[in-house]
């Protein structure tokens, strides 16, 4: 117990010998001259650079820039630790130590992840990981103990034939994959939103960006992750080119998903909005559209998902990709005895009052509302009405049944009968023969 206090006696005797010595005073100083400069250049950079002094008004790449704009409180964060690791070899090199400097430097680390998780990371998961990993090891860094530690997770290794992982290793892919893929998805639909709010561009011009932008995204995290396994990109290219003809028999058919997607984006046979009708009679609205599949959603509420290669397979058809006008046919009859001419003019009105409903005489002849006789019945003469409209008659747009309910109010209020199906029956021969 005695040799403890002793020691203890010791170690701050020998502190109070270096705090009254010139070289802490001179590590303060280079601490100070650091932070002091970082401060200078962000207010600098704050005040006299747009898109950090002034909220950005709406625009091209909108959202980039209130991205930018709010990052202006990472501005003295992000240059402290940059400007404190450059003063660790001026205070070895002026001083002869630097372990004040260190110490500011892992503080400051600790500052910028903190500031980080809690102010511009979402995704909870990823704050913490911030938080509980990227602070202990900002403080094993200014105790100049992260080195050692290092080593240590070095030394415990497994061989499987010619191949040895470390636990640091294990440890360090993990760390930098939940990162890399987290950095990825928001990068990913960041640059997405930004790409699809640019109006200078038609939608398929925008949709083949915003894929081949995701395409590239995560091509590079795949890169950087190889990379911060240890594996030898070359070695990996000769493996690939061998694992990809076994894969091509394999997945073929994700891989012609895949070169169809390609295609449709370049072509532009389909965009989002279109209102589309496959082979075998279903239809919705294009609401997405991938590299492997599209999603058609209906009126009824239902997700459709048509792999990419239907559309470049099969027929189909594009209700409103290159005019959204569309013509409708409604179908009904009246009895024989029908005065068809004044049947028409009321038919006609009744439709064109319809407020959806395309009406002119500035329309041509042929998007005019019309009625007709389409054939005779055996009950009544069949009525054929056709009209036109924008967009497609389901959904908020039930034209088809308001106009039913409207042409029958009308005929009925003017006495025009639409016939029940009937039958004329005759008896041949006398009926009181026996």
């Amino acid at each position: 117990m005695e040799a403890f206090g002793n020691r203890i006696e010791a170690l701050w005797q020998k502190t109070l010998i270096y705090l009254g010595s010139p070289e802490f005073y001179a590590e303060i100083a280079i601490v100070i001259a650091a932070v002091g400069l970082a401060w200078l250049i962000a207010r600098l950079l704050a005040n006299r650079v747009a898109i950090f002094r002034a909220a950005p008004r709406p625009g091209a790449v909108y959202e980039l820039r209130v991205a930018i704009h709010r990052a202006r409180g990472l501005l003295l964060p992000v240059l402290a630790p940059i400007l404190l690791s450059l003063a660790v070899p001026v205070s070895e090199d002026m001083v002869g130590q630097s372990w004040l400097v260190r110490l500011a430097h892992g503080a400051s680390l600790i500052v910028l992840i903190f500031n980080v998780a809690s102010h511009f990371v979402k995704n909870d998961t990823i704050a913490q990981l911030l938080k509980w990993v990227g602070i202990p090891l900002a403080l094993l860094y200014s105790a100049g103990l992260l080195d050692d530690l290092i080593a240590y997770l070095n030394s415990i290794s497994v061989e499987v034939g010619n191949i040895q992982v470390s636990l640091y290793a294990v440890i360090r892919t993990l760390v930098f994959a939940v990162v890399l893929f987290w950095a990825g998805r928001a990068s990913n639909a960041t640059g997405k939103r930004v790409i699809r709010t640019q109006k200078m561009l038609d939608v398929g011009t925008r949709e083949v960006i915003a894929k081949l932008f995701e395409i590239s995204i995560y091509v590079l995290i795949f890169l950087l992750l190889i990379n911060v396994m240890g594996i030898n990109l070359t070695a990996l290219a000769v493996f690939g080119g061998a694992l990809g003809v076994g894969l091509g028999f394999g997945l073929q058919q994700i891989a012609s998903n895949f070169i169809s997607g390609i295609i449709i984006l370049l072509d532009r046979s389909i965009t989002i909005g279109d209102y589309i009708e496959l082979e075998d009679g279903r239809t919705g609205i294009l609401r997405e559209l991938t590299l492997r599949s599209a999603t058609l959603e209906t009126f009824d509420g239902k997700d459709i998902m048509v792999p990419n290669e239907q559309f470049i397979t099969t027929a189909f058809v594009n209700w409103t990709h290159n005019n959204t006008k569309q013509r409708y046919p409604l179908h009904f009859q009246v009895a024989y005895d029908t005065d068809l001419e004044a049947m028409f003019e009321i038919v006609r009105e009744v439709v064109d009052s319809h407020p959806k409903v395309l009406s002119g005489d500035d329309l041509p002849i042929a998007e005019r509302a019309d009625a007709e006789i389409e054939s005779f019945g055996d009950s009544g003469i069949n009525i054929l009405v056709e009209f036109w409209m924008e967009g497609i008659d389901d959904g908020d747009n039930r034209v088809g049944g308001d106009l039913l309910l409207m042409i029958w109010t009308a005929l009925k209020a003017h006495g025009i009968e639409i016939p029940f199906p009937q039958r004329e029956v005759k008896l041949v021969g006398d009926a009181k023969k026996p």
